[in-house]
């Protein structure tokens, strides 16, 4: 029942992580504060289609 989803930079919009999530447990659109190496400081990336 998990999903792979990308997550992408709030900032620059670039896509840079990949990750997995429960489709059962986690309804909403994930959330991380990551490192994005366009933009060359920690951002919010947010899950993308």
């Amino acid at each position: 029942m998990r999903d792979i989803v990308i997550l992408a930079c709030s900032q620059c919009k670039n896509r840079n992580y990949n990750t997995t999530k429960n489709k059962k447990k986690t309804t909403g659109k994930l959330e991380f504060k990551k490192y994005c190496r366009f933009c060359h400081t920690h951002t919010v990336h947010k899950e993308t289609k």
